[in-house]
């Protein structure tokens, strides 16, 4: 499983979790930042990640 870590979460974690979830990402390392949350949903889908996020209106 691959990881799309929000950017409210510290980009560090994709190194951190390199070796649990190879493969993730974090939103700015994607040219995702300050986008829209629609957005964060199209890329994960479309590039088969799943989104982690402190913020619930993203997850909703």
């Amino acid at each position: 499983m691959k990881l799309l870590l929000d950017e409210n979460l510290s980009p560090r974690l994709v190194d951190l979790l390199a070796d649990v979830y190879p493969g993730s990402e974090h939103v700015d390392r994607v040219g995702l930042a300050s986008t829209d949350d629609q957005q964060v949903w199209a890329y994960a889908k479309a590039n088969g990640f799943a989104i982690v996020s402190k913020d619930p209106t993203l997850l909703t």
